[in-house]
């Protein structure tokens, strides 16, 4: 009974010494620890990264080379082991780690860290550890950082496809990148999401096809999807779209025709917001045409009357612009108010408001 309580006992002091922890911390009880724990996490792309780890204090210690040997297997944190969880595969320093929950380890050194991603993630803290269970290890170099008394993991230099997670404690980090392959996630993504619920609404099949169409990627699959969504709900907003993928593909008649169909369906505001992105895309005259068209069928309405002062204020016709301005004033609801006041006095000014 001696020997048992002495060896846990003798267990606690190594505990303290080597990660900081309090000897009167209960290896069984739920009780505040001196290195608390902590979780951090980052989206990249679809793929999520977390890291529970504990926080150690510096306390006025030395760290690198005196609590945390140099050469030597560190938790990279306190009590148990660290642990990074990865829901996707990625790249760490370009080198492919499956998705998983991995017991994370650091062999630090002046002048390059080996950063260790374990298949056991269950240990306390670096004790057990088995280079034969090693998923994968890359070595990168430190930098020096702000002081922070309490360990600490950051994501920092985000990227669409990237992320650096970041060590720093005391004036020392750690950086390592990690890099998804989103386009290729996001699009087996889709075709999962796609044969669940999802299916059976137009919208799911149209963002999907916004998407790829965005980051001009599988367009072939764009358009079978802008298909799906016509055939559930065929609607301006997802000709729209069916022309926009055949125009990236350069099949410029079907996308013509696809935009014809598209328009018809258009409620007076649409073809409105569909005008003003056309002036975005520097396709000043075929905005000017609809805004024209729309003021022609629909004078009642006040935001008509804001396309006609673009057209009159793009042809120096600015006393024009502002009868036209100070209708869609009067009539506008109180929030937009402020907005048209002010390209009002822009246009009293003689200042094209396009």
């Amino acid at each position: 009974m001696f020997r048992a309580a002495l060896r846990g006992f003798l267990f606690c002091l190594l505990m303290a010494a080597m990660s900081g922890v309090c000897p009167a911390q209960s290896l069984v009880l739920d009780l505040p620890r001196g290195s608390q724990r902590a979780e951090v996490s980052q989206r990249i792309g679809i793929t999520d990264v977390t890291i529970n780890y504990h926080r150690p204090l510096v306390n006025d210690r030395k760290i690198w080379g005196g609590l945390v040997p140099y050469s030597a297997v560190w938790r990279a944190g306190a009590n148990e082991n660290t642990r990074i969880t990865f829901s996707d595969p990625v790249l760490i320093e370009g080198k492919l780690l499956d998705k998983g929950t991995y017991g994370l380890h650091m062999i630090p050194n002046a002048d390059e860290w080996t950063i260790i991603f374990s298949k056991n993630a269950t240990s306390w803290g670096s004790f057990t550890y088995d280079q034969s269970e090693d998923a994968l290890r890359v070595t990168v170099k430190p930098t020096t950082a702000d002081m922070h008394n309490a360990l600490t993991y950051d994501f920092d230099q985000l990227q669409p496809d990237s992320a650096v997670v970041e060590l720093e404690w005391e004036k020392v980090a750690v950086p390592f990148k990690v890099s998804v392959d989103v386009h290729s996630l996001v699009q087996a993504s889709l075709k999962k999401q796609l044969r669940n619920l999802s299916q059976y609404n137009w919208t799911s099949w149209d963002d999907a096809a916004n998407y790829l169409l965005a980051e001009k990627i599988a367009l072939d699959d764009a358009l079978t999807y802008t298909g799906k969504s016509i055939e559930l709900e065929d609607r301006y907003d997802n000709e729209l779209t069916r022309s926009k993928v055949l125009a990236a593909l350069n099949r410029k008649d079907e996308a013509a025709a696809a935009e014809k169909k598209a328009l018809s369906f258009a409620s007076p505001l649409q073809l409105h917001f569909y005008a003003r992105q056309l002036m975005a895309e520097k396709h000043n005259e075929e905005a000017f045409a609809i805004f024209r068209e729309n003021a022609q069928k629909h004078p009642e309405l006040w935001f008509v009357h804001t396309g006609l002062a673009r057209v009159y204020s793009s042809q120096g016709k600015f006393d024009d612009a502002v009868k036209e301005m100070k209708l869609a004033v009067a009539a506008a609801p109180d929030n937009q108010k402020v907005y048209l006041g002010g390209m009002e006095k822009q246009l009293e000014a003689k200042q094209d408001i396009n």
